[in-house]
């Protein structure tokens, strides 16, 4: 059995990953402020971002869903992973060689399970990719030559080719170390009465890859008329293909998306191929499946789907099926806050084919072509009805009026209501009360995305009950801990923030744990001293003195200095420590951080003393000069002091 990795090599790997540089192969990231940047959750649905990540400290945190941690335990949620595979993954993702408490590192049999499915995908990849160059190819590279594809173009997509036969990728994966049992959980290979077989045989091969690059699943056409299996064949489902959570080409065009703030979505593997050689780099493609809402939440991470809005554009063949999948995926548009498109070639050519016959510049242009989706559902709604009689007319309104009631921003709803008057011939105002009515028949069934608030629960709420951070992070703890042992003790509740006494010594928190260079030594004195009204602020404060007190800690800030206060701190805080960490501190400079730093301590030993000087004040009110004269007049020199320490403190 493997042993626990080192605490050390943990803390390094941890210290030589740059969080961001990770984070945005899964979320568009903008700056926030100082070292600062924030994105939309992927813990949660949300349209404004409240996703900060602080590189300096390595942490992160959602004000929307509470989530926080640093870059381990943030692949382990994303990826699944536990937490001492993650950490080897980091260490190989910059080279870095772990050490283990019981000597080695895992032999080859004890990587983790996901891992070793992705090798399997890798080493297959690289197999197809080679096959497609042999004389054997010779009907796949012809399928590439006819629709304007070249070798630079199958480089560049990895596309190759499944021999013909049963067992030519079998045995090259066995021969390369995988087990039956590994491979029959790749969904590579299937398993019939004489054992297990290539899944993809005689097939021009796509290589489809996570956001992250990896190689996860593969789409498989046919080429041989002798070949009685779908025209197009997928990877099933398995533990690292999930066709509603993948798009064919995000890889490639998820830094494009967040430049542009557009998205294309178009229906092929060789339609995104073709959009991409276009010039069209935001193109992506559902594998084998319409366009649903996990699809929607990986594309609005990328696209940054916030108030600045953006384009999400659907191409679609401009025949029945095309028109259906552009109305599915209108139903789909209410939970994207970006302005959302469709393109219709009217000749019923899709992105490959106008390319092959018009060039590069009718891509282009059908992109640029893009109708609004409303419009596009209002138009394709009236065509059911006949509309050149009255009754006609009245149906469709009565059809189209619902999904103008439908639309999210009200201020689009008399536009849509105008445009729809025009189309039918009939008066604005009745138009308007049809819509009234159908919003009042929505709002009374309580239909579905009816007044609800901006975000929503997560996915999976349980499985956020307990954090890779808490296991692998906190000192004392490692990938060895027993079960339960990570399971994040429930958070205590926080102070409202909006109250003013609430708000200053939380502000003063911020400062000493993002900027503790900053902070004068005279105002470490005042901090020390300064008590914190609410009891969580307390603990905090308690534990950052005592952290600068720890005779290990030698000065430093960012995230050595957060690791300091983590283990002087309660475990069901972590969370709250690393909220104030990365919340940004209103300051563009460091000479303005600076300023910001002791206005912020000022203001909270002013109250310290204030509050101070009235318990005085009201204890000197109770009391009897007469009967205790030596206690009043020590109070009343005590109210001095204090008042002089004010002053002082103001600089009166």
């Amino acid at each position: 059995m493997a042993g626990l990795i080192k605490r050390e090599d943990i803390d390094e790997v941890r210290a030589r990953t740059d969080i961001r540089e990770v984070v945005e192969q899964y979320v568009t990231l903008k700056p926030a402020g100082i070292g600062s940047y924030k994105g939309l959750c992927p813990f949660h649905d949300e349209r404004t971002p409240s996703f900060h990540v602080r590189p300096q400290l390595g942490t992160y945190h959602c004000f929307g869903c509470d989530e926080s941690g640093d870059v381990i335990s943030f692949l382990m949620e994303m990826d699944h992973t536990p937490f001492s595979e993650t950490v080897e993954r980091l260490a190989a993702r910059i080279g870095y060689e772990l050490h283990y408490e019981q000597g080695s590192a895992p032999n080859r049999e004890e990587v983790g399970r996901r891992q070793r499915l992705l090798d399997a995908h890798k080493v297959a990849a690289e197999f197809f990719q080679r096959n497609l160059y042999t004389r054997q190819a010779a009907a796949a590279q012809r399928f590439l030559g006819e629709r304007g594809f070249d070798h630079d173009a199958a480089r560049t997509y990895g596309i190759g080719y499944a021999p013909q036969g049963w067992s030519h990728l079998l045995q090259h994966l066995r021969n390369h170390g995988f087990t039956d049992q590994e491979l029959k959980l790749t969904g590579m290979v299937s398993e019939g009465n004489r054992g297990l077989y290539d899944r993809f045989r005689g097939r021009l091969i796509w290589p489809i890859r996570a956001v992250a690059g990896e190689v996860i699943g593969f789409g498989a056409r046919k080429l041989y008329d002798d070949d009685p299996g779908p025209k197009y064949l997928n990877t099933p489902e398995t533990q690292l293909y999930k066709k509603s959570q993948v798009l064919y080409g995000i890889d490639l065009a998820k830094r494009p998306i967040a430049k542009t703030k557009q998205v294309v979505v178009v229906e092929g593997y060789t339609d995104v191929m073709a959009c991409h050689l276009a010039g069209i780099t935001t193109a992506v493609a559902t594998c084998g499946t319409a366009f649903g809402a996990d699809h929607i939440k990986i594309v609005r991470r990328f696209l940054s789907d916030d108030s600045a809005g953006g384009e999400v554009v659907f191409t679609f063949d401009g025949d029945a099926a095309g028109q259906k999948a552009a109305l599915r995926a209108f139903q789909e548009d209410q939970r994207f806050v970006a302005q959302t498109y469709v393109a219709v070639e009217p000749h019923g050519m899709d992105p490959c084919d106008l390319r092959l016959t018009r060039g590069d510049v009718a891509v282009r242009d059908l992109v640029e072509s893009r109708t609004p989706l409303f419009e596009f559902a209002l138009k394709a709604t009236i065509r059911e009805y006949d509309v050149n009689s009255l009754e006609g007319r009245l149906r469709a309104m009565r059809a189209c009026a619902p999904i103008v009631a439908g639309i999210r921003d009200p201020a689009l709803r008399p536009a849509y209501a105008r445009e729809l008057s025009g189309w039918l011939g009939i008066e604005t105002d009745e138009v308007l009360r049809a819509v009234a009515a159908a919003s009042h028949s929505a709002n009374g069934r309580g239909e579905p995305g009816r007044g609800r608030g901006q975000g929503s629960t997560p996915d999976h709420p349980d499985a956020r009950g307990h954090r890779g951070d808490s296991a692998g992070s906190r000192p004392g703890s490692g990938p060895g801990s027993a079960p339960g042992e990570n399971h994040r003790p429930e958070a205590p509740e926080l102070p409202d923030p909006r109250e003013p006494v609430s708000r200053m010594e939380r502000e003063a928190l911020e400062v000493v744990l993002q900027v503790p260079n900053l902070v004068p030594d005279g105002y470490w004195e005042h901090f020390d001293s300064a008590g914190m009204t609410y009891r969580v602020h307390q603990v905090m404060h308690d534990a950052v003195v005592a952290a600068r007190a720890d005779e290990d800690y030698h000065g430093e800030g960012g995230r050595a200095w957060l690791e300091y206060v983590r283990a002087h701190l309660p475990e069901p805080l972590h969370g709250y420590l690393a909220q104030l960490s990365v919340t940004p501190l209103p300051a563009a400079t460091e000479q303005q951080m600076r300023n910001y730093a002791v206005g912020v301590l000022t203001s909270l030993v002013e109250m310290h003393i204030n509050r101070a000087k009235s318990d005085k004040l009201a204890h000197l009110n109770r009391l009897n000069a007469q009967r205790e004269p030596e206690l009043y007049q020590q109070l009343n020199r005590e109210l001095l002091d204090l008042e002089l320490q004010r002053r002082s403190l103001m600089g009166v």
